[in-house]
């Protein structure tokens, strides 16, 4: 079965301690494991501001993964998300090779804010 490229961005409720939220990562990572997936990139951004409030919270701790595997990966996912009470909101989205040529772009730093660090490097020194 062929394997897609999928991005997932989940907001976890701000009341985890860091133990509880490095668990459910672990948690998350092990059934995409479990299902013959593999882990292209992880980024932990910590607690952010939300643009809006849910469930009374102002705050939210973002994770976001992409990741490669089989089409029905992304529905035991969803079940999971919708079943843990320690998330509040997901997202994920399927990539197309755009997208993939993008991201991989952005993580060897060749667009975004590294890839203009390295320029006004070069210019400097």
């Amino acid at each position: 079965m062929k394997q897609n490229s999928y991005e997932t961005v989940i907001i976890f409720t701000p009341v985890l301690s860091e133990e509880g939220v490095n668990k459910t990562i672990e948690k998350y990572r092990g059934l995409i494991k479990d299902t013959q997936g593999t882990m292209v990139e992880e980024v932990f951004w910590g607690l952010r501001q939300l643009a809006y409030p849910i469930q009374k919270k102002t705050t939210g701790i973002y994770w976001l993964c992409e990741y490669q595997a089989n089409a029905d990966v992304t529905a035991k996912l969803e079940v999971e998300f919708k079943r843990d009470e320690k998330v509040m909101r997901h997202l994920t989205t399927r990539l197309d090779k755009h997208s993939i040529e993008y991201n991989y772009k952005k993580r060897n730093g060749l667009i975004g804010k590294k890839a203009i660090a390295k320029t006004k490097e070069e210019t400097n020194g």
